[in-house]
């Protein structure tokens, strides 16, 4: 099991950062997909046609996200926790995914970077 960390600013507000997080509809705006997710602590979310599912685990309005993402059989859980922090006049949004399995974390990191965290800073800037 492998930890990955990453951060990046976003010109944008924290509201705004962590509306496109939490909100299906605006999720589905930067990644093309449909999406189920919601700001509620214990419900279960899918994202990319359900290539990414798992549970809220919590949930502080406009400041931090705490998921588990789901592998199947695993010993312990993978967790997600996002921090979402004011930056002067932009928004430090700091990742750290736990207990990523060895055979999927190069593609986790890939997904990270260009997918997850980069379409939606180009979504929030961009558009």
């Amino acid at each position: 099991m492998k930890e990955f960390t990453f951060s990046l600013e976003i010109n944008s507000s924290q509201e705004e950062v962590y509306n496109a997080l939490t909100n299906s509809f605006q999720i589905e705006l930067w990644t093309g997909y449909p999406a189920v997710m919601d700001e509620n602590p214990g419900t279960i979310f899918s994202l990319w046609e359900g290539d990414i599912t798992g549970c809220n685990i919590e949930i502080i309005k406009d400041y931090k996200i705490v998921q588990e993402w789901f592998f199947g059989e695993t010993e312990n859980p993978s967790i997600v926790s996002l921090l979402i922090k004011k930056a002067g006049s932009k928004t430090r949004l700091e990742l750290t995914h736990t207990n990523i399995p060895d055979e999927a974390y190069d593609e986790i990191v890939v997904g990270w970077e260009e997918y997850y965290l980069g379409s939606l800073k180009n979504f929030l800037e961009f558009y």
